[in-house]
């Protein structure tokens, strides 16, 4: 989340800066665009990973708009990082973060980015409309976008191959589910440095759950909140078994087992990406 007090670019500053980074990206200039970055006034580009090409852009863009880098505005909330949570808010926030062992979570993401797939008119459709105006993979927000990214490169290599195939899909879906656990695990590290929350182990019976969140409601202000033994979910991995289970973790489909399972959205992919970009393609001509 981007934090509220950095200046907004104008249409014209974006698109000057995502013109002149482009060609750079073109031709694979990935250090020449991180220099131009550093003498626009911002050394921290140096520590951006390489081909974060949104990290640059973004970086540039503040530059333009503001004449500071980004670290010259503060992260909200700052101030309370290593001292008392409350301090120098405006209200009085209780924040409980709710969640599980982080497999079962993975398993949950896992199905979920199947389910997403299961009905072409909903992201296959609009990862396609977003090819069909003009853009590409991750030349934007939306289209860095977890799942869009990944179902654009996927419809993408259909269109120019004019082809597609189950391992193709199933190579898609893969990348799809990972790319969504590892963004749960980079939100998980985020709320676990946030001091303001604290951890309730969503797996216990969820009426357990509801009665302590709705106790604390009912009880803010009078006393400090502490979360019982058997409610309290653990920040960090800490027995041998999460730890291998972690470690050798592998998708189990449930919805897309075998080739059968995607025949229905090859056929879509075939008659909408493969044959419609031929067809496109024939009448231009």
């Amino acid at each position: 989340m981007e934090n509220p007090d950095v200046p907004k670019s104008s249409m014209e500053i974006s698109s000057q800066v995502f013109s002149e980074l482009m060609q750079l990206q073109d031709r694979g200039k990935w250090d020449e665009a991180v220099e131009l970055v550093v003498n626009a006034g911002d050394l921290r580009a140096r520590s951006v990973p390489y081909n974060n090409w949104y990290r640059l852009r973004r970086s540039l863009e503040i530059i333009r708009a503001s004449g500071s880098p980004p670290s010259a505005f503060a992260v909200p909330y700052d101030e309370f990082q290593g001292g008392d949570v409350a301090k120098g808010l405006d209200y009085d926030f209780i924040c409980l973060f709710l969640s599980g062992p982080r497999v079962d979570l993975y398993r949950a993401i896992d199905l979920r980015c199947e389910e997403m797939l299961m009905e072409t008119e909903g992201l296959l459709s609009e990862a396609s409309w977003l090819l069909d105006i003009g853009l590409r993979p991750s030349t934007n927000s939306a289209t860095r976008a977890i799942g869009y990214r990944q179902a654009m490169e996927y419809l993408l290599s259909c269109r120019e191959a004019k082809s597609c195939s189950a391992e193709g899909f199933f190579d898609f879906l893969s990348e799809f589910q990972k790319a969504s656990r590892n963004f749960a695990k980079r939100q998980m590290t985020w709320f676990r440095n946030e001091k303001i929350y604290h951890w309730l182990d969503a797996s216990r019976p969820m009426r357990e759950v509801i009665d302590f969140v709705c106790s604390v409601y009912q009880e803010a202000g009078t006393r400090k909140v502490i979360v019982p033994e058997k409610l309290k979910m653990k920040k960090d991995v800490n027995n041998q078994r999460e730890t291998y289970e972690l470690k050798s973790y592998r998708p189990r489909n449930k919805l897309f087992i075998e080739d059968e399972d995607c025949h229905r959205v090859l056929d879509w992919v075939r008659r909408t990406q493969c044959q419609a970009v031929e067809v496109s393609r024939n009448s231009a001509l």
